[in-house]
């Protein structure tokens, strides 16, 4: 096998790889498949965690991950497909990071795996065997991936910061007591 047979190998078992989970986790946000809550319990969950409105948030965040994982695997519209997918994922980890690092504690490596996978697919290109290279890479031009990923960054920094704004708020209108109550009593 060839060096570059062995490039665009890689690359497929990549994008399906990556693609097909973020399809999936998408797929579970918009239709409830895979065990998944649908529009309806996603939503309220992102509203739990300050993405609000949570069925906007919802249906953005499933169409990220099934749009982008979808192109992604099939390697159509590569530039925008990562970007889309890794904005989604940026956002997922902004609700994990207070948890630290390792999925196992609740953290952000999961998400953060995800969304750089989906973005050095983005930059490195889909390889040969994709449709971008069947469409002679049409919606794939090198333009694109600076393109796609300041709208991507520029709308989720938005988002990002909207609900860090949310949350800071409601923390606020918190009070801590000034007694523990065993010595109230």
């Amino acid at each position: 096998m060839r060096r570059n047979d062995r490039r665009d190998l890689g690359l497929l078992l990549l994008r399906l790889g990556a693609g097909g989970v973020l399809a999936a986790h998408g797929a579970q946000k918009l239709f409830g498949w895979f065990g998944g809550h649908g529009i309806e319990g996603t939503g309220q969950f992102m509203e739990s965690v300050g993405y609000a409105p949570g069925k906007a948030s919802a249906t953005a965040a499933g169409l990220a991950e099934t749009g982008g994982g979808t192109l992604l695997a099939l390697g159509l519209a590569t530039p925008a497909a990562g970007a889309a997918a890794a904005g989604a994922m940026a956002g997922a980890a902004a609700v994990h990071a207070p948890n630290g690092f390792f999925n196992q504690g609740g953290g952000y490596e999961y998400a953060a795996t995800l969304g750089l996978t989906a973005a050095g697919l983005a930059i490195t290109g889909p390889g040969r065997l994709s449709v971008d290279h069947l469409l002679g890479h049409a919606v794939n031009r090198g333009w694109m991936i600076p393109a796609a990923f300041a709208a991507t960054a520029a709308g989720t920094a938005v988002v990002v910061g909207a609900r860090a704004r949310r949350l800071r708020r409601a923390k606020e209108g918190e009070q801590e007591a000034l007694f523990e109550e065993e010595y109230m009593e």
